[in-house]
């Protein structure tokens, strides 16, 4: 059965994917110029400019990959999928709140890893109703391994 309004259901995960982004920003941001300036960062470390429009793209495409899979059938049919890619992106924000909000790098490595793991577990689900859908995740799966090893190595050269 499909959704009676799917567009409303894209607005929907757009709110909800950059409220998510929002409260990891206000997490972020006020650390960048301080705490996050004083750390050793290794030499292949991105300019802090990169990353706004980098996790926006990123926002994007993960909400419209929950909105294809919403819509094949709405949010009892897609209940399993659904309820893993909120569980990442609760986690997306948690790691904002560790790393930066609590100045934890190495508690924010054990969590990363829970990070990568969902987002793994939801690209999966997500791509055994949509190929677009998981398709939409591989950028998100491939940007948080590279902030993995990047969060690691912050972690090491400051530990």
């Amino acid at each position: 059965m499909t959704p009676k309004h799917p567009w409303l259901g894209l607005v929907l995960f757009l709110v909800v994917c950059f409220a998510a982004a929002g409260i990891g920003g206000a997490v972020t941001t006020p650390k960048i110029a301080t705490w996050y300036a004083t750390l050793a960062k290794p030499s292949w470390n991105p300019p802090n400019w990169i990353f706004g429009p980098v996790w926006s793209a990123l926002y994007c495409c993960m909400a419209v990959a929950a909105w294809l899979v919403w819509r094949q059938g709405g949010a009892l049919q897609a209940r399993v999928p659904l309820t893993l890619f909120g569980v990442q992106l609760i986690l997306n924000v948690l790691w904002s709140c560790i790393f930066f909000g609590l100045e934890m790098p190495g508690l924010a490595v054990a969590e990363v890893l829970l990070l990568w793991a969902a987002i793994a577990a939801t690209m999966v689900t997500f791509w055994q109703r949509s190929a677009l859908a998981g398709a939409l995740f591989v950028p998100y799966l491939a940007w948080v391994s590279f902030a993995s090893l990047l969060n690691l190595t912050i972690w090491r050269l400051n530990g």
